[in-house]
């Protein structure tokens, strides 16, 4: 039952999946690439992440600006948990999650938010697993992978002797397949460590690093490495090229947003502050500094002109 379940949730994205590499590897063969060349694949895959992340946008504003929100609720956040520290009963425990839940209702966020962008490339990433793997039995797909395309795909190599469709559990010794898993595993690690390491080092403020988040962060900054070491055992090469190029993706993208749109209150924010103040600088010498002198002899000589005037008068 759980299969047919599975199978019909997939459904759609596999559809979208095989018309998107379809898509990209008919442009790719009319510019002149070899059909049947693994690299011709591989920038078809390529192509279905950037269209994949680009529909992502929307759902990745929403998940920065429910970080601000979760930052803004890290310090009740921290008091309500150093209230109920060392509680242990289940009064306290239901307490303590219902002043937590009613936090987050009220400034309309939650941990989970955070994830969205992730839970939508779930059935995209299953969804290729599931095309390149029928495509290596010579399974037709179900919309536009036809029985010649599935072939062409499944029997699709790199470097010479790797085939797309192969993992290192299924290498057989193919000693280029090992090779090449690992060094995506390496390239992976270590574009996702980066991208995680510049979020927690630039990007976050001192409250949201006393924050329990940022001990979370912590602990999957180094966690994630071993999630991306099985990847590269058990995940075909193909699916592995679409993690890796989605890493890529990521690690661009956090690198604009902590440049353009900065947590408050992080070092990144100070070094946008003195970008700014930089622009408003310069702005300021063309524009603001006439208007200052010409505002200074106005104020000046009214006062005086009446003043000298009842002097005057007094005199007389």
């Amino acid at each position: 039952m759980m299969p047919d379940i599975l199978g019909m949730i997939l459904w759609p994205f596999r559809w979208a999946i095989e018309a998107l590499l379809v898509g990209f590897h008919w442009v790719l063969t009319q510019v002149g690439m070899n059909p049947s060349d693994g690299w011709t694949w591989v920038l078809s895959i390529t192509g279905l992440v950037l269209v994949v992340r680009a529909a992502l946008i929307p759902l990745f504003v929403r998940q920065i600006k429910s970080q601000r929100k979760m930052l803004e609720v890290a310090p009740d956040l921290k008091r309500i948990q150093d209230k109920y520290k060392g509680k242990r009963d289940q009064f306290s425990r239901e307490a303590m999650t219902r002043e937590t839940m009613a936090l987050y209702g009220k400034h309309g966020t939650s941990p989970f938010s955070s994830c969205l962008p992730l839970l939508f490339q779930m059935p995209v990433f299953f969804g290729l697993f599931t095309t390149l793997n029928n495509a290596a039995l010579g399974d037709a797909g179900i919309g536009f992978m036809n029985p010649a395309l599935a072939l062409n795909f499944g029997e699709a190599t790199i470097f010479g002797s790797a085939p797309l469709h192969s993992a290192m559990s299924t290498a057989g010794g193919n000693w280029v397949v090992i090779w090449t898993a690992a060094v995506m595993v390496v390239l992976m690690t270590v574009s996702q460590f980066i991208t995680q390491k510049q979020i927690m080092s630039k990007n976050m403020s001192k409250a949201m690093k006393e924050s329990p988040t940022y001990k979370q962060q912590q602990i999957l900054l180094y966690i994630l490495p071993l999630v991306f070491l099985f990847s590269g055992f058990a995940f075909p090469l193909g699916v592995m090229m679409y993690w890796l190029v989605s890493n890529f993706w990521t690690m661009g993208q956090q690198f604009v947003v902590i440049r353009n749109m900065p947590t408050a209150g992080s070092e990144a924010f100070y070094a946008w502050e003195a970008r700014q103040e930089k622009k408003n600088i310069r702005k300021g010498i063309v524009i603001e500094s006439p208007a200052i002198e010409e505002a200074k002899p106005a104020q000046r000589q009214q006062p005086k002109g009446k003043n000298r005037a009842k002097r005057g008068k007094g005199k007389k």
